[in-house]
């Protein structure tokens, strides 16, 4: 081969390679679909984990409110009927939700439920909330088994949030009365749609 057609030849490929060097306005619509697609999937799921974790925190502060009762009626004979008696340091309001004890209506003086109930978000537009409720209590009663007399707890969580139609967190648990052996029940009525946490 001459160095004329060497040369011709070689500035060929090299004007070819040069025409390949950017990405086609399909290609590029291509990832960008997928990377739709993508989060769209993910998405959902990165905001319900945040919603868990808001949860958490009810969560566990209803189930330190259930010990701290237990403890405070075997010092003091009582339940206690306002959360800074218990003294746990928990606010009765956070950036989520509304804690509170309400002693019970149907045995006063024997039960006690601490609630966590949901704030109202007004960025959602209907002024409920995404996050579950939580309901604890505490009650005098036998235990199953030996029959002997003791504090009894439970902790319940609503099925749904509110902005679902769950419940608000202002239920009562149920089965206070001490004469009747077990722990205090979730109220698990259509209505409210509470489950327990084990």
């Amino acid at each position: 081969m001459t160095t004329q057609i060497k040369a011709k030849l070689l500035q060929h490929f090299a004007a070819k390679k040069k025409g390949n060097d950017g990405f086609t306005l399909i290609e590029l619509l291509v990832v960008i679909i997928i990377i739709g697609i993508l989060s769209a999937i993910a998405l959902p799921s990165f905001l319900n984990q945040a919603n868990k974790a808001r949860q958490s925190e009810a969560k566990t502060y209803v189930g330190s409110m259930n010990r701290a009762q237990q403890a405070f009626y075997m010092e003091n004979n009582e339940f206690a009927t306002d959360l800074l008696d218990l003294g746990l340091g928990i606010a009765a309001e956070t950036e989520t939700y509304e804690y509170d004890i309400t002693p019970s209506t149907a045995e006063p003086g024997e039960a006690v439920t601490a609630n966590a109930q949901p704030k109202p978000v007004l960025a959602v537009g209907s002024g409920t909330s995404a996050v579950k409720a939580y309901v604890g209590g505490v009650k005098i009663g036998t235990a199953a088994g030996t029959g002997e007399a003791t504090t009894l707890g439970v902790l319940c969580e609503a099925l749904s949030a509110p902005i679902n139609g769950g419940a608000n967190g202002a239920e009562e648990t149920q089965n206070h009365d001490a004469s009747t052996p077990g722990s205090p029940q979730c109220d698990t009525t259509a209505d409210t749609g509470y489950k327990p946490i084990q």
